[in-house]
Order: C-alpha cells, then sequence, then structure tokens
C-alpha cells in the first residue's frame, strides 16, 4: 500500500468521499465521548485543586490533559470501533463475494483503490476530528468549571490560553495522523484477510477493533514519549 501511495491515478474524489464518511460517521460518538471525559476530568479537578486553594488551574489541567492525551486518543478509538470495524467489514465482504478478483479482472488495481483510499483517509479525518474533539472536551471542561467551581468564563479562556500552547497542539495533532495510519492499514488488512463466508467476515470485524485498541494504546506510549523529547512535555 505504501509503494502505490502516490502513484496514479490517485483516486482523489474517492478519498474525498471516504474522508467525510468517516468524519461524519465517528463525529457524534467523538464529540460525545469528548465532552464527557472533558466534565469528569474537570470535576475531578475541581475537587483535587480546591483543597490547594487553586481551582482556577482546572482550565490548565482539563486543557492539557485534552489537547496532549485524551483528545487523539478519544479519538482514535472511537473512528477505529465505528469506521475501522466498517471498513472492515466492506472489504472482508468483498473479498468473500470475490468483489476484490473482479476489481482486478477490469485492471482495476485494488490496493490503490480500496486500501490506499482508505488509509489516507483516516489520516486525514483523524487529525480533523482531534481537533474538534479538543474544544468540545475543553467546553465541557470550562462548563464544569465555571457551574461548579465559580471560575469567570473570561479567567477559565485566560488561563487556558496561558498554558495551552502551540507546541502542545502539535503533538496531539501528530498522534491523528499517526493513529489514521495505524488504524487505515490495520482495518484494510484485516478485511483483505477475511475468509470464510460471512462468519470470517464477523471474526476478522471483531479482531480489527481488539488489534485497533491495543495498538492505539501501545503506540500512544512511545509516541508521548518521543514528543516530549522533541517538544518538551
Amino acid at each position: 500500500a505504501i509503494r502505490n501511495l502516490f502513484q496514479r491515478p490517485l483516486f482523489f474524489r474517492l478519498m474525498v468521499r471516504q474522508v467525510l464518511e468517516i468524519g461524519i460517521r465517528s463525529f457524534p460518538l467523538t464529540a460525545i465521548s469528548s465532552f464527557a471525559i472533558g466534565v469528569v476530568l474537570s470535576m475531578h479537578s475541581i475537587h483535587l485543586l480546591k483543597k490547594f486553594g487553586a481551582v482556577h488551574y482546572v482550565a490548565a489541567a482539563v486543557g492539557l490533559s485534552v489537547v496532549k492525551e485524551l483528545g487523539p486518543v478519544i479519538t482514535a478509538l472511537m473512528v477505529a470501533g465505528r469506521s475501522g470495524s466498517g471498513i472492515s467489514a466492506e472489504l472482508g465482504s468483498m473479498r468473500v463475494t470475490r468483489q476484490i478478483d473482479a476489481l482486478q479482472v477490469l485492471a482495476v488495481n485494488p490496493m490503490k483503490y480500496l486500501v490506499v483510499t482508505r488509509i489516507l483517509a483516516c489520516m486525514i479525518a483523524i487529525p480533523i476530528l482531534t481537533a474538534f474533539a479538543d474544544l468540545i472536551g475543553m467546553a465541557g471542561g470550562m462548563l464544569m468549571g465555571v457551574t461548579q467551581g465559580g471560575i469567570s468564563p473570561d479567567l477559565y479562556m485566560d488561563i487556558t490560553f496561558q498554558f495551552v500552547q502551540l507546541n502542545d497542539l502539535i503533538p496531539g495533532l501528530l498522534k491523528g495522523v499517526f493513529f489514521g495510519l495505524l488504524v487505515g492499514v490495520v482495518s484494510t488488512h484485516g478485511g483483505f484477510r477475511a475468509k470464510g463466508g460471512t462468519t470470517g467476515v464477523g471474526l476478522a470485524t471483531t479482531r480489527t477493533v481488539v488489534v485497533n485498541f491495543l495498538m492505539i494504546f501501545i503506540s500512544d506510549v512511545f509516541l508521548t514519549q518521543a514528543f516530549i523529547v522533541v517538544f518538551g512535555g
């Protein structure tokens, strides 16, 4: 698939359609999850920081936690569970019904047409969804900070912008790109390897979701360490 990335034809319209499909499918789940995480994180932070008389720093705690870690990870998990499983099931169904063989007969490269377009779509969609997840997660934190922490909205936003810098945003978006590559590769690979009829497609889809989740968590450990070294925190 990597060898075919920049070879013609590029199937640009198909890739754009895949980006929109992944985004539309995954946005509601990502938005709800991010908002809930922001609310819960803010509630815990308020409870802890009140003991030290520093409750206004909940804005920094929530903002940095969301943009550096929770935003990209939650987004990747939602896309893997929603769209990744769909990709695997779709390609698996095409495999067992020999539609992929039919593409080869028509002189269409199935790796380019089915795999590369979906991998690139995941690499584009997840960072975009991550940016929305960051905003929604911080909005959830702000809601709790204002209503339960007694922080004014202006002060909450001032502290957020004071502590959340560009160097904090970039690692999360880069994680989104890598997670997109990971989800795309694992999902398409799982679908292409499906065999054994509808039962095999179901097993391949389940296996794809499990592997995606594990790989996201494992890779996040190494990415976080690398970004701490490169971006300094």
